[in-house]
Order: structure tokens, then sequence, then C-alpha cells
């Protein structure tokens, strides 16, 4: 009875990790409508701000970003090299600190959500609320609401005679 007990306990551990190993493989799959954004950002006059994603913990394998974000009144855009990890819950918030390490609480901020995200990549748009100064949010980061988790994060830096 005892070996017996031992061959289940040993089963179900390997089929676990079997199971979320084949998770992380397929991962990007199960989320394809999110997948590379099929929408393009209109226009919304000069940029104000830029600036590009990073990895925010190179030690972190899974939750990385790339690619350049340009800010323009009323709408950030992600340009066409955006990339992230794929996840759940991800969304896009305008941050009102300057520097975003790995271990900011930016869930413990007054960010402003400007909705999920649309797509682990590619170019995409996001309208920026009537009445926020710009100047008041340097920082744009792809947080997981899921886990509570930041992805990547860009610092915003005016574009020099417009912002």
């Amino acid at each position: 009875m005892r070996q017996r007990t031992v061959g289940l306990v040993v089963g179900a551990i390997l089929g676990s990790i079997v199971g979320f190993s084949l998770g992380l493989v397929t991962y990007p799959a199960l989320f394809q409508a999110a997948g590379t954004a099929q929408g393009h950002p209109v226009a919304g006059g000069p940029a104000v701000a830029e600036g590009g994603f990073s990895h925010a913990d190179p030690r972190d394998p899974v939750h990385y970003g790339t690619g350049g974000v340009t800010v323009t009144p009323g709408l950030v855009q992600l340009g066409p090299d955006f990339e992230v990890g794929p996840g759940p819950g991800y969304h896009l918030y305008l941050v009102p600190l300057a520097d975003i390490a790995p271990d900011t609480r930016v869930d413990e901020t007054m960010f402003i959500d400007l909705g999920p995200l649309q797509g682990f990549s590619g170019a995409q748009g996001y309208a920026i609320p009537a009445g926020v100064n710009l100047a008041d949010y340097p920082s744009l980061v792809v947080w997981s609401t899921h886990f509570n988790a930041l992805i990547s994060a860009a610092a915003l830096r005016p574009v020099q005679g417009r912002g």
C-alpha cells in the first residue's frame, strides 16, 4: 500500500511538472486574440514625448518588453517594433514615477489605466483621458493585473521644442 501511495505522489509531481512545462510552451497560442495588434494607431498630432520599453528585470526571462513609444496630444502610440512576453491581464498604465524598478509597486500609485493591451506585439494606439497633464506621468508600463507584476516599463522623455 505504501509503495502505491509513493507511486501516486511521484506521478502527480511529474504530471504537474510536465503540465506546467506544456502550458508555458502553448500559452501564446491560447491567447491568440491578444497576439499581434491588427489596428493602426490614429495620429494625434506632433510628438510631445517618446521612449522605449526595456526588460524590467533581466533575471526574469518571461516578463520582458521592447520597442518604442510615442506620445502625441491625447494618444499613446506603441511602435511597430513593440513586443512583450505574452501573459494574462496586461494593461497599459501611465505612472507618476520617473524611475520604475522591478520591485516598484505600480499598482499602489495614482496611475492612469489606458486599457487592456491590444496585442503582445505591433503598433497600437491608446487614448489619453482629457485633462491629463503628461508632465505628471513620466513613465509608461505594461502591468499584469492578473499577477500584479511589472512586465515592462518605458521612461517618457519630452520631445525638445514640443513638450
